[in-house]
This record gives structure tokens, sequence and C-alpha cells, in this order.
């Protein structure tokens, strides 16, 4: 039986190159599209070697539907788009609002348009935790409701929920995975985080602090309404994510309904604070970190973490590794690519 092939977009991104990785080995003919802008071919490369098989992989933006649709007819027909391609910087958006409006809004309307011209049906959308703001309760369910985005980048995963929950009543069929914190990275270390510039996530801060790119790591507040004043999170395998992923495609494909649309929260449901991975991360790597406290930073929440349970008991999923393997694999994958 000839495999089914699947369309990944910014998959020589952090997650979508793990999602990759999971696809196919688990037997699917994927294709990449990244233009490179906030990623990085040495990923490409990685994929390569944990899987043993070529990279189909295509250069261009996702907003660009001539050259979208070029991919769809050369390599088509898909059975399923998976959407990672997105800014996804939290404090980047606050500063440069218009560029995740533009990048983040278009490339999704854009490639739902050449999907419905080729006859593709089914789309899984890589959103985020942020669309629920501060909520209310702890754990957050899905169906928490939305509060007021706290930066431009999770106000454009609102709307892009809502631009794509409007298009499933047009026999588009969609999942969305509202993401928490993926961290970590491929247990192989051939795979992982390589942030641009300095990073805007905790963990490949930690690192680069720890290996001594960053002379020292910047706590943004600890004077939250928490334990020990810092904010908590819901930190997540890169690698359970991409896990996740797969698990969702093949329910989407089991569905009957020619119009579908369902979101499922993807975390591990534990709630850990900075300082809590901090010194998480010391122990089990046995290094020290220099680290100081600092002002909060413009569009953080204080306090989220998952209810993981619709996706335990919808897709069969659940979160495999703790969040000691998570910085484990982390500082293994830095310390490799500083190797070089």
């Amino acid at each position: 039986m000839k495999a089914k092939k699947i369309l990944v977009t910014g998959g020589a991104g952090y997650i979508g190159a793990h999602t990759a990785v999971e696809l196919i080995n688990a037997g699917y003919d994927v294709a990449i599209v990244d233009n490179l802008s906030r990623s990085d071919k040495r990923l490409l490369e990685g994929i390569e070697k944990i899987t043993g098989k070529p990279v189909k992989f295509f250069e261009g933006d996702c907003r660009d539907r001539n050259f979208l649709l070029k991919v769809f007819q050369s390599e088509g027909p898909f059975s399923c788009v998976l959407h990672f391609a997105a800014y996804k910087a939290v404090g980047e958006s606050v500063e440069k609002p218009l560029l995740y409006y533009e990048n983040n809004l278009n490339s999704t309307i854009a490639l739902v348009e050449i999907m419905i011209k080729c006859g593709v049906t089914d789309f899984i959308f890589s959103s985020s935790c942020t669309v629920y703001g501060q909520p209310d309760q702890i754990p957050v369910s899905e169906a928490a409701p939305f509060k007021k985005a706290e930066s431009p980048y999770g106000a454009t995963k609102q709307m892009s929920e809502r631009i794509l929950e409007d298009v499933s009543r047009n026999n588009i069929r969609i999942i969305t995975l509202r993401y928490f914190n993926p961290i970590g990275a491929h247990p192989s270390a051939l795979i992982g985080e390589i942030p641009l510039g300095t990073p805007n996530n905790l963990v490949p801060f930690i690192t680069q602090t720890a290996v001594g790119v960053r002379e020292k790591l910047t706590v943004f507040g600890n004077d939250y309404n928490t334990a020990d004043g810092t904010c908590i999170r819901d930190y997540i395998h890169v690698v359970d994510l991409a896990t996740a992923h797969v698990k969702a495609m093949e329910y989407l494909s089991q569905q009957r309904e020619t119009k579908f649309y369902e979101v499922f929260n993807v975390g591990t449901g534990i709630g850990v604070s900075v300082l809590e991975l901090i010194n998480r991360f010391k122990a089990v790597n046995n290094v020290e970190l220099n680290y100081e406290i600092g002002s909060r930073r413009s569009g953080d929440i204080e306090k989220v973490f998952a209810d993981p349970s619709k996706a335990m008991s919808s897709l069969g999923w659940a979160a495999k590794f703790t969040i000691d393997d998570s910085l484990l694999h982390a500082w293994q994958w830095e310390k490799k690519i500083r190797d070089k």
C-alpha cells in the first residue's frame, strides 16, 4: 500500500522538524515547506540522519500562493497538511505587532485557500496556550473562554482559530492543537532548538548560559502570585508534542464527517516555575548557572498549565518524557551544536 503523503509547513523549524521525524518513522511520505527565515537547514540534515530517508524540501513562503500551488500540484495529492509556519516570539510580537499579524494570519489564509483549490480536506493547526490569556481556572481545559490575549502573538493564534473554525463549515476538517511550552530535543541529539539571535524561550537561554554563550540568564520577575514568585508553565518534551500531531492526524482521518473542527490541549498537566526549572536543570546536568532576577516582561502571563485529559482520552496520547528527560536532552543538544 502506498504511503500517505503529508505536507509539513515550517518543517525546518523546531517543532516541525521533530514532527516530520515522527511522521516519517510512522511510515508517512513527508514533504516539507519552509522559507528558512526562522529555521535552519541543519535540522533537515538531522531528520535525514534519524530516519535514514532523504527529505523532500521546498524552500518558499506560505504567503506565496503560486509557490504553494506548485508544491501541491507536483507533490500531491496530500492526505493532510500540518501547519507550523509562523512567527512565535511573544516579546518580538509586542515590539513588532504588524509583522506578526501580517505573517501569521496571511500564511494560514493562503495555505487553506490552496488546500481548497486542490481538494485537500484535512488540516492540523499549530496553536498555543496563549489563546487562553490568564485563565480563571487552572489546569485549563479546552472549554475555557478566550481572554484578551496578552501579546500580538497570542492574538494571531486566537484569530487564526476563529478563521479556521469558520472555514471548517465548508467541508474542511480541522484539528487545532494548543501547545503549552515545548522544550528539549530529540534523544539522539541530532535535532533540537536553534534560536536565531537572543533566545526568546527559557530553556535555550538556560543552555546557552550554561555553555558560556551568554554571560547570565535573566528571570523576568519574582513578584508573581506563585510559591517562589516566578511564572509557572507547563513544559512538554518536543518529541511528545510531535507524537501528538501524528495521533491527531490519525484521529482526524477516522472521522466520517465532511465538516469537522476540534481542539485539543497538548501539555503534561504539571505546572513548573521558572526557578524550579533552573534548579532541575542544574541538578540533572550537574552544572552551575549564572542568573539574576529582572523586571517583569511585557506579554507574559502569571500561571498556566494544561488539563490534557481530552487528548489522552480521544487521541490515545500522553506525555512520556519527564521534565528531567527534557532538560537532559536540551543540554546534550546544546553541547553538540557547540562542538562543531
